[in-house]
């Protein structure tokens, strides 16, 4: 195993959740001209990312604003990930696949570039869990209409993804994968393919993962390590012990008066899975070099497959954590993915991990956010 689940111990999908500043700030943050991460092989791997779910993946979703992109990128964000919806892919729906064509491209013009990610619905999901041909058959069609979509779009700036984290073991997940790289390289021989380890795309899970055979491809992991942190104070499943967690810091140790507070309350309170949960994640204690750790594994991989990776989800809940935590958490997590040139998306823009308060408003920047992406320290 490349690494191991230590931080994972629980394993929690996210999937259901995720379906429901000025010139001074730019000058203080010394942006430096080119946000690509040179990967393995000195190949480029699109970096200074976040991902854009509720807007093509939902057919009453929400566009940004111009000016909201324009000052997106003015601060340095350079790629967008762009979910999209196989519910709402349809040969006979042309009106759609020109909505995302459409989508896409504004975001080009804008400089962007874009990872347009397969991210199944709850039916697919369920779908591929329950009776995978059928499942497979559907992602398969998806792919083979939107192939022609992503055809139309620059190779150098787009980017297809081949399924988010796939909902199956490895060894379904590796013929599927290899069929839809097939599938859409029949029509998009330039473009690079990304794919991730089934099932969240965890770093762990790559250890008995091969590449595609395909000399154009990136790797993409999640990373929410440890989930009682990144995850606190989740509203989507209220059965989860995260649901009932809050007020933990980052770094942590099992030692800390804070942590045992929170630990003794929610055993007073009967709630031993939470607290069970908190002790179970702290068996590695929650600090910089463990992340560090982490990434040092990613790269090692990535240099003996010769395959680049992209770091395309990591992120903190915004509902009870302290600023500083969070801030630190992230500058950690980026300045681990960047010493080790991979390349980076934040999940994600202004939803409940969010960076900004809303796609349509030029206000509500949140500029610790800001900076613990795009730091004087050389980040970004």
């Amino acid at each position: 195993m490349l690494t191991d689940s230590r931080w994972q111990s629980t394993a929690v999908s996210r999937r259901h959740a995720l379906a429901l500043a000025g010139g001074s700030l730019l000058a203080a943050l010394s942006l430096p001209v080119s946000g690509l991460a040179q990967a393995a092989g000195g190949r480029a791997v699109p970096s200074r990312g976040f991902n854009l779910p509720g807007w093509l993946d939902r057919k009453d979703g929400l566009s940004p604003g111009e000016a909201v992109l324009e000052k997106l990128r003015q601060t340095g964000f350079e790629t967008v990930r762009l979910p999209v919806n196989d519910t709402l892919i349809s040969a006979d729906d042309t009106a759609g696949l020109r909505l995302i064509h459409d989508g896409v491209t504004t975001l080009v013009r804008q400089g962007f570039d874009v990872i347009v990610d397969m991210h199944p619905s709850t039916d697919l999901h369920t779908a591929l869990r329950d009776d995978f041909d059928a499942g497979a058959e559907r992602t398969i069609r998806a792919w083979t209409i939107l192939r022609d979509v992503i055809a139309d779009l620059p190779a150098s700036s787009v980017y297809p993804e081949l399924l988010n984290e796939p909902p199956m073991e490895r060894t379904a997940w590796l013929p599927l994968r290899d069929k839809l790289a097939e599938t859409l390289r029949s029509k998009c021989p330039l473009h690079t393919l990304i794919w991730g380890p089934a099932p969240y795309q965890g770093i762990w899970e790559l250890g008995d993962t091969p590449p595609l055979a395909d000399d154009n491809q990136i790797v993409a992991i999640h990373f929410y390590a440890p989930m009682a942190f990144t995850h606190q104070c989740q509203t989507w499943d209220t059965t989860s012990p995260l649901a009932r967690i809050a007020n933990l810091p980052f770094p942590a140790t099992k030692e800390m008066p804070l942590v045992r507070e929170r630990i003794a309350a929610l055993r007073a309170a009967g709630d031993e899975q939470a607290a069970a949960m908190i002790e179970e994640q702290l068996a590695t204690p929650w600090t910089e070099a463990a992340i560090v750790s982490e990434f040092a594994g990613l790269a090692r991989w990535s240099a003996a497959h010769d395959c680049p990776v992209i770091l395309n989800e990591f992120g903190v809940l915004n509902f009870c954590v302290d600023a500083e935590s969070r801030t630190s958490w992230v500058r950690a997590v980026r300045q681990a993915a960047e010493a080790n040139q991979i390349g980076w998306a934040y999940w994600e823009l202004d939803q409940g991990f969010g960076v900004i308060q809303s796609r349509q408003s030029t206000e509500g920047f949140d500029r610790s956010m800001i900076a613990a992406l795009f730091g004087a320290d050389g980040g970004g």
